[in-house]
């Protein structure tokens, strides 16, 4: 059975400790099933070549500083998977790695997705050599996994500024809104050339992309969309006025 492809919006590690967008991570995963593997591209792995991550039991990674002690003890124990690993590797010419693990794009969603920690996982990491294209070009060559009962997915954000931040909380920024909402009509759509293209998706699109390394996993998604293929939005709004927590899933 084809498995769907699922990009979270993850927003603040503090998501791992609950809250609305845990809740629907939550309700996402009873809705899926467990896949047989799931590969995750996330904001937080960016290397120079592309690496998979190949161990049996994969690190939860505290990539971040300043949070609760309860985060800072959460555990994600979800298995690797040497042999998936190999077929990323084989698919893609992704090099093996045990020098990483599950960062918090990871398993703070996940954590809720499958609670059981029962799915094994490996990461793709995002290959800074590449433009956006080429992360497109590259996410394609994953299609057959699908097919093959393994879940695509992405974890970042659409819209990232943390300078614009606001801590307090308060509406989104108009900019923030037309960015989001450009980047899902493109997905309904199927217009993967715009997705690439994010520059010129809204008129302040680098207000909302400063660093492209939130929006790029969404690309990873976007490619394993077939001619067709149905979109829906599982989460949709905006924390602290500039960073989205819009989730998309393709089948």
């Amino acid at each position: 059975m084809r498995q769907p492809a699922v990009f979270f919006g993850h927003g603040s590690p503090m998501n791992a400790l609950g809250g609305p967008y845990a809740d629907a991570w939550r309700a996402l995963g009873e809705e899926i099933g467990k896949p047989k593997g799931v590969v995750m591209v996330s904001a937080h792995w960016e290397t120079r070549g592309l690496g998979v991550t190949a161990q049996e039991q994969p690190e939860t990674i505290h990539d971040f500083g300043g949070f609760p002690p309860e985060l800072h003890a959460m555990q994600y124990p979800a298995p690797g998977s040497p042999s998936l690993a190999s077929r990323v590797a084989e698919l893609t010419g992704a090099q093996a790695t045990t020098q990483w693990g599950l960062d918090h794009g990871t398993w703070s969603v996940l954590a809720h997705v499958w609670p059981e920690a029962d799915v094994p996982i490996v990461q793709l990491s995002l290959d800074r050599n590449l433009d956006a294209r080429g992360h497109y070009q590259l996410a394609k060559k994953l299609r057959p996994l699908r097919d093959e009962g393994v879940l695509i997915a992405g974890s970042g954000d659409f819209v990232h500024n943390l300078r614009t931040w606001k801590r307090a909380g308060g509406e989104p920024y108009d900019w923030a809104v037309d960015f989001n909402e450009a980047v899902k009509r493109a997905f309904l759509a199927g217009d993967h050339d715009a997705l690439i293209d994010w520059v010129h998706l809204a008129e302040q699109a680098q207000l909302s992309v400063p660093t492209d390394e939130h929006y790029l996993p969404l690309l990873y998604v976007a490619a394993q969309q077939a001619p067709g293929e149905a979109v829906s939005f599982f989460t949709d709004a905006i924390e602290g006025g500039s960073i989205s927590m819009t989730g998309a899933r393709i089948g």
